[in-house]
This record gives structure tokens, sequence and C-alpha cells, in this order.
């Protein structure tokens, strides 16, 4: 069985974030890690997510997997943002 999900590229500084999204039950993986602990810092993980409140979406809805390089935290943590608002 396929499943449909949705791709998109995040740059940013030198961090390159591929992030995809699908339908699911609000489990989102970093670099096969969970998110929370890929970005312990206090606010990164909401920042990332406020791309799902924006368009008026629940982030419990969708299934994240990303797979991000280079660069440092902050980097990485706009660099998912950016492929997620895409």
């Amino acid at each position: 069985m396929s499943v449909q999900y949705y791709e998109a590229v995040g740059r940013r500084k030198e961090s390159t974030a591929r992030v995809r999204l699908m339908d699911g039950s609000g489990n989102f993986v970093v670099n096969e890690k969970q998110a929370a602990v890929y970005f312990p810092r206090l606010g990164d993980l909401q920042d990332i997510l406020r791309a799902f409140s924006a368009v008026g979406q629940d982030a419990q809805k969708f299934d994240v997997t990303v797979k991000v390089n280079g660069g440092g935290t902050t980097g990485q943590t706009e660099a998912v943002r950016l492929g997620l608002a895409r």
C-alpha cells in the first residue's frame, strides 16, 4: 500500500531540511529522533509548529518526517520551519 505524502525543502544559512508531511496521528520525527528530543531548546518546537496554526490546521492530524543537516541549531530550526510552511 502506497502512502501519499507532500515533500518540501527548507534552507536557512548553512542548513537544509527535507520535510515530508502525511496524514497520521501527530508523530514528528527529526533525523530518526522525536522532535522534542532533537530540538530541546525552549520555544524551538513551538516556533516550528507555528506553521500549522497559521493555516488553521491541527498538528495532531499529520505525521512529519524531517531529514536536516548542516549549520547550527537556529539554522536547522528555521530550515525545518520553512520546509513545513512550504
